[in-house]
Parts: C-alpha cells; structure tokens; sequence
C-alpha cells in the first residue's frame, strides 16, 4: 500500500527554540513556531477529506482511501505535551509521538507522566531509540538490540502496554535497523526515506516520512499529502543526493554538515 506521512518535530512559543527537544546547533530548523505549525494543520486539513490514520490502522485503512495520512513528532520534546497534542486535538485528530527514552524527565523533555496523558487521550507512543545515536545505521547489530529493547521496555512500563512502534533517529536507516528493531518486537517503523512507499522487513512494516522543516509553506505541507504531488519528488531527489553524500563522505560529511548547521 502507499501512504502519506509527515515528520515533524517540536513546536515552540515564540523562538525559544531551546526549550523543547534537543538543543544546540542547527535543531531549531527542526522546529515550528506555534502559528506556523498552527498554519499547517489548516492547510493539510483543507485538503484532506478524512482524519490522519494510525499506524495500527494501516492494514485496515479505507481502500476509498487512496493515500491515508499520518503525523509523526520525533524526540519526545516537551512541546507534545504542552501544545502539539492540543492543536491535534482541535481537529479531532491522534498523532505518533516518538520519544528518545534515555531523555524522559530531562529538561526540555517528556516527563513519565505526560506520556502516560499522551496516550491517554489516544496519541500512539512510540519508541525513538535510548539513546538517539548520531548514526544509527553503523551500530552493530548488539548496540541496535539493546537501542530497541531498552527503549521498548522503559515505554512499555510507563504507559502500562506493549510499544510497538518506533522511528529511526537522525535518518540513518538500514536493513539491519528494521530487522533488530522487528526482532525486539517493533511492528511499525517510520523513517526519514521520502516515499509514500509501504513495504515489509522481517515482518516489520517500514513506513518512509517527509519531514518539514521550519519556514517551510503550509501550501507545501498540504501538497505532500496530496493525491499527487510535485513536492514529493522534488523531497525524494534532494534525500537520495544527501544519501550518497553520506556514504560516500562518511565523517567528513558529518563535519561539513555541523559547519554548515552553526552558519544557519
């Protein structure tokens, strides 16, 4: 099947870019002020007929529905709890937030307790690694496990239910990731390949996303998730050229990329 997923990340008041989700150089491009992201959900629900699916409900969505839409927020900032979920809400819509579990009750996080109200009232909770490795996709297969199963078992115990879904930190996604993190019982996967594209690892579905990024249009937003979409091309192009930079760079893209990230 085929599906349209956004990836977005915190949403702050005003620009106090540090105060939810990670700080440092170049993560408030990540970020969305309140209007913007407020602007947003405008735009995609002017288009959109039907409410954003779950990825529980991915194998049961409505064949009428030709590209079913999903949010996803990465890292697990404080933001969720304090806005994001609210705006959702507004709409009557659930979204995915995915937490970095060795951050909970850190400043500028989730706390147990907020995740435990996220779900609550109907947001999926899902698992953003521990320890939100810089690349991921060069763990060893015992450091993947151990991202996965900790990560599960400290969400798991916190919303009192199994956690079964996941989103690959940094976008630095491979086989290996989805087969470790299918064997530690992950069953949906979300990662950063732009591509409406559904296919299955080992049993795990891995769902592609694209992310939006701050000063991004709200008309933008909204063309990814329509039927069709020249902003979906123009994002896949742009990944797949950053992707072979990466392999082909390896570290020194890294350091060019922090560089570039403090000039911004």
């Amino acid at each position: 099947m085929r599906t349209a997923c956004l990836l977005y990340h915190d949403v702050i008041e005003g620009a106090e870019w540090d105060s939810s989700g990670f700080t440092g150089p170049g993560t408030a491009k990540y970020k969305l002020g309140r209007p913007e992201f407020e602007a947003h959900l405008a735009a995609i629900a002017s288009l959109r007929n039907s409410p954003p699916i779950t990825a529980h409900e991915l194998t049961n969505a409505s064949k009428s529905e030709a590209l079913p839409l999903l949010l996803t927020f990465d890292d697990g900032g404080v933001s969720a709890a304090a806005r994001t979920a609210d705006l959702l809400e507004k709409y009557g819509w659930r979204g995915h937030f995915f937490v970095t579990a060795g951050e909970i009750n850190n400043p500028g996080f989730l706390r147990a307790e907020q995740i435990r109200g996220l779900r609550a009232r109907g947001h999926v909770i899902g698992s953003h690694s521990f320890s939100h490795p810089t690349r991921m996709s060069r763990c060893t297969r015992e450091q993947l496990s151990d991202e996965w199963t900790k990560s599960i078992k400290v969400l798991s115990d916190i919303i009192g239910e199994p956690v079964d879904t996941a989103s690959v930190p940094g976008g630095y996604y491979s086989e290996r990731v989805a087969e470790t993190a299918s064997a530690a019982g992950i069953r949906v996967l979300f990662n950063s390949e732009p591509t409406t594209v559904v296919r299955a690892v080992c049993g795990c579905v891995v769902v592609g996303r694209y992310n939006i990024f701050r000063g991004m249009s709200p008309a933008t937003s909204a063309e990814l998730v329509s039927d069709r979409s020249g902003a979906r091309t123009k994002q896949w192009l742009y990944w797949n050229l950053k992707k072979i930079a990466k392999r082909t760079a390896g570290g020194p893209y890294l350091a060019a990329r922090q560089w570039l990230l403090r000039k911004t």
